[in-house]
């Protein structure tokens, strides 16, 4: 999301509508590639890897703070795109889970 968000800053100019769109992908791409085992943790970590990518995107003042302050308003801002992409992964996640169990008791 790191390297989405500064393709996003240097082909759109930091388009926050852009860098959402990328993420629903993104967030499908990871609920599905992610180990059967370890196919709860992709919730968890969308969020986190859309607030990482945001920090290119996020404009704000000089220094730190205003980098901050940025990346807060990006998180307001841009709520549904993270949102619906943590809903999606959530799911994928949820009917692969469900899947992998029954699998796992027709065999067992």
């Amino acid at each position: 999301m790191f390297l989405l968000g500064c393709l996003d800053q240097l082909l759109f100019g930091a388009s926050p509508t852009v860098y959402g769109v990328l993420f629903l992908p993104v967030c499908v791409l990871t609920a599905l590639w992610v180990r059967a085992g370890d196919v709860l943790t992709a919730p968890v970590v969308v969020p986190i890897a859309f607030a990482v990518g945001l920090l290119p995107v996020a404009e704000g003042g000089g220094g730190p703070a205003g980098r901050l302050m940025g990346l807060v308003t990006g998180l307001a801002t841009q709520a549904g795109w993270l949102y619906g992409g943590t809903l999606v992964a959530g799911v994928l996640v949820l009917v692969r889970r469900v899947r992998w169990v029954r699998r796992r008791r027709r065999r067992g």
